[in-house]
């Protein structure tokens, strides 16, 4: 979450800073808390993992992405993470809808002077 370039302010202030409140420190606290505390007290925590930091962690580790996926959700989990999301889906849908969103500009490119270009981006944080 630190690597966020505010490039597009894709955020509210409000999402903004329950984004921030999701930082390495914190998660850590609610780990060591949970280690402490009656299971149902937990706190339950959720781990998403994008596409692009698998094949890292693969070629860091040669291995292939499928183990580096399964060696880092095992990871997770024995630290106490309850819930490990894969993000690949999310990401093929948003590609999915900016080529749908290309294609209609692209077709008004001569009724609207805007249509055209079209910028988009994955955030790179």
């Amino acid at each position: 979450l630190s690597d966020c370039l505010a490039c597009d302010s894709c955020m509210t202030s409000e999402e903004g800073a329950r984004v921030f409140q999701q930082n390495q420190k914190e998660f850590f606290r609610i780990l060591n808390l949970n280690k402490k505390c009656d299971t149902s007290k937990h706190k339950v925590l959720a781990v998403s993992i994008c596409p692009q930091s698998l094949p890292y962690f693969a070629a860091k580790f040669n291995l292939s992405v499928n183990e580096a996926a399964k060696r880092l959700c095992g990871f997770l989990k024995s630290l106490g993470v309850h819930y490990v999301f894969d993000t690949t889906i999310a990401a093929d849908f948003s590609i999915l809808e900016s080529q749908r969103e290309f294609v209609q500009r692209y077709q008004r490119r001569n009724q609207e002077e805007h249509a055209l270009p079209m910028f988009a981006s994955a955030c790179p944080g």
